[in-house]
């Protein structure tokens, strides 16, 4: 379901997992039920928030790399030049 997107198997495999005997797994399911919109989007759509979220991981690696060690000036330029 994850790797193939598809989507439209998620409500078949919330009900199956919902009738199991496991309280983790119906823990999970109710969270899944909670944000059911985003969870479908993200089953089906194409686009992706990858490239977003590394971007955003390497300038808080940088961050933490000069934390105590320079001012926001050379912070930027090391962003703007990587």
């Amino acid at each position: 379901m994850l790797t193939g997107r598809h989507g439209s198997r998620l409500d078949a495999w919330l009900d199956a997992a919902d009738t199991d005997d496991l309280p983790h797994l119906q823990s999970f399911v109710r969270g899944i039920h909670r944000d059911y919109a985003a969870v479908l989007a993200g089953l089906t759509l194409t686009h992706s928030s990858g490239p977003v979220e590394g971007n955003v991981c390497r300038v808080k690696a940088l961050k933490r790399q000069m934390f105590g060690r320079a001012n926001l000036d050379l912070l930027r330029k090391r962003i703007l030049l990587s």
